[in-house]
C-alpha cells in the first residue's frame, strides 16, 4: 500500500468567532532590529492573520519570529535581527481570533483513541516499543525521496562506527538525502575515517586506539585548511569514501556550523553563528522531514527553525521530524524547547541507521 500524507483540515472562516473577529493591527519599526512593543511572536503551528476582512496563512514559519505584513497581503517571518525601520509588524498576544490572530493545532489531528485518566507507558523512553515508528518512518522516507525535501542533522556518532558510516553513505548515494547540517566534528572525524580508518584515534570497525591516534583529527584539519577546501581534499585524492565525499560527489549540500569549542576549524565551516543560521534557514524554509542523530544542540537549533507544517503547491502538509539518541533526556530536550511536534526514539544510532538503510536499500 502506497505511503499517503496526513490531510489538512482548514478552519471554517464561515463561522463564529472568525466572522466577527478583528482585523489584525500592526506598527511601524523605528528602529532597526527592534520590534515594537506588543508584537507577536509566531510558534511551530499554522498561523492565520485576518486583512482586509480575509484569513491569510503564513505560509513560511519559524519559531519565536515576528510578521511583517509586506504589500498584497504578504505575509513575512521575520527573525527580530532582520527587522528594519517601516516593517510593518502583527501586534497581539492572543491566538484566539481576538487580535486576528488564529493559532490551529488541529489541521492534522486523527481521529483520538482510546483516552483514559489512567494508562501505562505514554511516554517516550528506552522501553518505548518502536517498531510501529520504524515501519512508518521506512514509508515516509521512500515517500519523502521523491516528494519532499529531508533534512539531515547528524553528530559525530554517526561516523565514529564503520557499519553506520557506510549505512549514511549509501541513504546519500540512493536519494533519501537532501541537506545535512552537521559540525566541524562530523566531517572532521568522518574524512579521518577515510584517511586514517581512525574517529578520535580510535578504528572504526576494531574499536582499538592507534599509537599517536589522538593527533589523526588534527592533522586532517591541517590537511585540508593546507588547500583551503574539502572540495580540494576530493579534488586531489586525500579522502576516497565517506559522508563528506558522497555529499560532494552527489552535489548534497553539507552545512557546518561550528562551536565555541572546535578545533581548526575546517574551511567552510561557519564561524559566525548567525551566517550558519542564515544558512541552515534556507533549507529549513523547504524541510518536509528533519531527522536529528546523536546531536542535542544542533537538534534543538533545527527544530527551532522549522515549522510543524509546510505549504507545497498550495496544499499544507506536515513537517515529520524525528529526535533520535541513546539518552532519553536528549531526545526528550528538543520537545522541551518547543518543537511539540517531534518523534522520539531512544536508541544507539549505530543500529538506528544500519537498520534504516538495511529496509530502504535492497
Amino acid at each position: 500500500m502506497s505511503f499517503e500524507l496526513p490531510k489538512y483540515k482548514e478552519p471554517n472562516f464561515n463561522q463564529e468567532p472568525f466572522i466577527s473577529a478583528p482585523c489584525i493591527k500592526t506598527k511601524r519599526v523605528e528602529k532597526d532590529g527592534v520590534a515594537p512593543d506588543h508584537y507577536h511572536a509566531t510558534s511551530i503551528f499554522p498561523e492565520y492573520f485576518k486583512i482586509d476582512g480575509s484569513w491569510v496563512l503564513a505560509k513560511e514559519s519559524r519559531m519565536d519570529c515576528v510578521v511583517v505584513v509586506r504589500d498584497n497581503r504578504q505575509l513575512e517571518i521575520t527573525e527580530f535581527r532582520r527587522l528594519k525601520v517601516g516593517d510593518e509588524v502583527v501586534l497581539g498576544r492572543t491566538e484566539d481570533t481576538n487580535d486576528g490572530i488564529y493559532l490551529y493545532a488541529e489541521g492534522f489531528k486523527e481521529a483520538a483513541g482510546m483516552d483514559e485518566t489512567f494508562a501505562f507507558r505514554t511516554g517516550r523512553s528506552r522501553e518505548t516499543s518502536y517498531s510501529r515508528d520504524y515501519d512508518r518512518l521506512y514509508e515516509l522516507l521512500r515517500h519523502e525521496r521523491d516528494h519532499g525535501y529531508i533534512i539531515w542533522v547528524l553528530g559525530p556518532a554517526v561516523v565514529f562506527d564503520s557499519d553506520s558510516r557506510k549505512a549514511m553513505v549509501s541513504l546519500i548515494e540512493h536519494g533519501y538525502v537532501d541537506v545535512i547540517f552537521a559540525g566541524n566534528a562530523l566531517a572532521t572525524h568522518d574524512m579521518e575515517g577515510s584517511i586514517f580508518q581512525t574517529a578520535l584515534g580510535q578504528d572504526i570497525y576494531t574499536q582499538v586506539s592507534r599509537p599517536n591516534g589522538h593527533y589523526h583529527h588534527l592533522d586532517v584539519i591541517n590537511r585540508a585548511r593546507s588547500v583551503s577546501s574539502l572540495e580540494k581534499m576530493l579534488e586531489e585524492g586525500h579522502i576516497q569514501d565517506g559522508v563528506v565525499h558522497a555529499c560532494m560527489k552527489n552535489k548534497i549540500p553539507l552545512v557546518l556550523a561550528g562551536s565555541i569549542r572546535d578545533d581548526g576549524p575546517l574551511p567552510g565551516v561557519y564561524s559566525d553563528v548567525y551566517e550558519a543560521q542564515n544558512a541552515m534557514r534556507a533549507h529549513t524554509k523547504k524541510a518536509t522531514t528533519v531527522l536529528g542523530l546523536a546531536t542535542q544542540l544542533h537538534s534543538i537549533a533545527t527544530g527551532n527553525m522549522t515549522p510543524s507544517y509546510q505549504v507545497v503547491d498550495g496544499v499544507v502538509r506536515p513537517v515529520f521530524i524525528y529526535s533520535v539518541d541513546v539518552s532519553e533526556f536528549a531526545v526528550n530536550k528538543l520537545r522541551d524547547r518547543g518543537t511539540l511536534e517531534v518523534t522520539s526514539i531512544v536508541t544507539n544510532i549505530q543500529d538506528f541507521l544500519v537498520n534504516i538503510e538495511r529496509s530502504l536499500v535492497k
